[in-house]
């Protein structure tokens, strides 16, 4: 049995351009682990995370979920057992807070008791009181407020592994710094399978428990963040540089 929840073997996939997206792309991604992946536009961050969720397929080698290729899982189920949390979080407007947590909850057919239940567990682990915040609407929260929701609506039905597109790169630094803080709380008490593409070395070495950096569709280095703080690849020392990690 495979100690991986998520597995890139091999993996290349061509944009319709012609472009190598990825090119023989190789990782696992051990169950409780957050893996965190930085590089520059274009280098294939978010690609993976589409790939883990089979939002795209590849076109050479395999992605396992769950020991499972993305190819034979049914994609409703498979998005089930992926939370995914992006950077414009998409709340659902003409829904409240309580509603759009709900949302996965309804897709499985919970009970009303079971699913009110869940979204004041989940509203309360983020970190939003739900007597205050529950019925509020997605135009009356702040930037972090809607990012807290979105983290909350991703782990409504407890999926095993979640994604994260960049998901604090539009806060200003001090709420940005605030819920790195909280997901690192909430990391510790559920222990889920993470991958975060950041855009900020800071950023992946504060919340990754592995670094992984990107560049043409490749993957140049992936250690824990005190070993990639001393790499002597250029590739690495540029990003390294550039957010001021030494």
């Amino acid at each position: 049995m495979s100690v991986f929840s998520i597995e890139f073997r091999d993996v290349s996939l061509t944009r319709p351009s012609g472009a190598r997206a990825l090119d023989h792309f190789s990782l696992g991604v051990e169950t409780g682990e957050v893996l965190a992946l930085v590089g520059r536009s274009g280098a294939g961050k978010s690609t993976l995370l589409k790939l883990v969720n089979r939002l795209l397929t590849p076109g050479q080698g395999a992605v396992l979920v769950e020991g499972r290729d993305t190819r034979e899982w049914d994609p409703i189920r498979l998005r089930r057992r992926v939370g995914y949390v992006l950077q414009d979080v998409g709340l659902f407007p003409h829904m409240t807070v309580a509603g759009n947590v709900a949302v996965g909850p309804g897709l499985e057919r919970w009970a009303e008791e079971r699913t009110a239940a869940r979204v004041r567990e989940l509203l309360d682990l983020v970190g939003l009181a739900p007597r205050e915040f529950a019925a509020r609407w997605p135009d009356e929260l702040s930037g972090g407020q809607r990012q807290r929701v979105g983290v909350a609506r991703a782990l409504a039905v407890d999926p095993p592994v979640l994604l994260m597109d960049e998901p604090f790169g539009a806060l200003d630094p001090v709420t940005r710094a605030e819920l790195h803080a909280e997901f690192r709380r909430i990391q510790q008490q559920l222990r889920k399978t993470v991958i975060i593409v950041s855009p900020a070395m800071g950023e992946a070495f504060a919340l990754g428990d592995r670094v992984g950096v990107l560049d043409g569709g490749r993957l140049i280095a992936c250690d824990r963040p005190d070993a990639m703080a001393t790499s002597t690849d250029p590739r690495v020392r540029q990003l390294l540089d550039a957010r001021g990690v030494s």
